[in-house]
């Protein structure tokens, strides 16, 4: 017996031998591989799902910034009142509202599912927010992630003359 090969069949302590495998432990890192890729894929969705939610609510954040920038543009010319030095415009509640239903009609919604106005409210007379809200869907669809969610966003603008 040559030193190698009773170091081999002592475990394949050195370096370029080969290892002998019992019979009993063929194929035993199988589910290992196979539990840490579906580990891995688990990972792979929920992440991609992160991501559609996070650039779905930045889709509707953009719309519901328009519809508040709308909102607060939507005063007459015999609302504006000047205050010392100073033009201050008054909002009311049911022009807000109507400037706001029209952007979002005319709006790209941006494939935005089920979007709908929340509220267009005037808390100051001189800011308008909006809320609005979507349905996000999931763009894997899995026992990982829930089939669709409603997403609010709220937006507020400010109408000043500098």
């Amino acid at each position: 017996m040559t030193a190698g090969a009773g170091r081999e069949a002592a475990g394949g302590e050195a370096a370029g031998d080969a290892v002998l495998v019992r019979d009993g432990e063929a194929g035993a890192a199988v589910p290992l591989v196979v539990g840490l890729f579906a580990i891995a894929a688990g990972f792979v969705v929920v992440a991609a799902g992160a991501t559609s939610l996070h650039l779905e609510r930045l889709r509707l954040l953009t719309v519901a910034d328009g519809a508040a920038l709308a909102g607060a543009e939507a005063f007459r010319v015999a609302d504006v009142q000047v205050q010392g030095d100073a033009v201050v415009p008054r909002l009311t509640g049911p022009a807000v509202a109507a400037a706001v239903g029209e952007y979002v009609a005319l709006a790209d919604r941006h494939d935005l599912e089920d979007l709908t106005v929340v509220g267009a409210t005037v808390a100051d007379g001189r800011s308008a927010t909006v809320a609005l809200r979507a349905t996000w869907r999931p763009p894997l669809v899995g026992p990982l992630l829930p089939d669709g969610l409603a997403v609010t966003v709220t937006s507020t603008a400010a109408a000043r003359f500098r």
